[in-house]
């Protein structure tokens, strides 16, 4: 299939022709949500914690005797039914993340390329290597094309200067070709793929 490709500055770049193995596939949202689950679970800092009851600061001197109060039975204020005292059960640190085979996340990428070109969310753009780019002179150019929340993936290098510029836009993100993921790639509006990222992907995924 293929696609126009523009510059920065909206003229036209071209066309490009885009794998019908990568972008023309029909989006399965059971495989995105499964690559999207495995990605937020391993991001999980699993550090909560609660105390036990070895573990709460109590004096171990039983709080009251053993008969005559007419009440239940207790040895120590670190009993978990006592305010202050220990929690049962309760959180330990642990890790939230699970295995998932590389050929799922590998179509799961596959998926989400393809979902952004069929919703016309996929736009191809000629390069980034711009030296000396401002912050307002970049703001200026993304709001006249329209990229409200936008992902901008390119090579395996990505331009310093643009990168620096592109910081302080709220919205824009700009990742290399090994760090596309599914999940940043479906929680924006605008996918933009430079040329050299195009070719790093088809790469990447053939």
């Amino acid at each position: 299939m293929k696609a126009d490709a523009i510059k920065l500055d909206g003229k036209s770049a071209g066309s490009v022709e885009l794998s019908d193995a990568i972008f023309g596939l029909e989006p399965r949202a059971d495989i995105l949500h499964r690559v999207v689950r495995w990605q937020r679970n391993n991001a999980q800092a699993g550090t909560h914690k609660v105390k036990t009851r070895s573990e709460v600061n109590y004096s171990t001197k039983k709080i009251y005797r053993q008969k005559g109060t007419g009440g239940a039975r207790h040895g120590a204020r670190s009993a978990p039914i006592f305010r202050g005292g220990g929690v049962y059960k309760g959180p330990t640190p642990r890790s939230h993340g699970h295995d998932l085979p590389k050929k799922v996340r590998k179509l799961g990428l596959m998926h989400a390329l393809s979902a952004k070109a069929v919703a016309g969310e996929l736009v191809i753009i000629d390069s980034i290597d711009v030296k000396d780019v401002k912050t307002k002179t970049l703001a200026a150019q993304v709001k006249e094309l329209g990229w409200k929340r936008a992902l901008i993936i390119d090579g395996a290098d990505v331009n310093a200067d643009f990168v620096q510029a592109a910081r302080n836009i709220a919205g824009l993100d700009v990742l290399p070709t090994m760090g596309a993921n599914v999940f940043d790639i479906l929680k924006r509006d605008t996918l933009v793929i430079t040329k050299a990222g195009l070719e790093a992907l088809e790469a990447r995924l053939s």
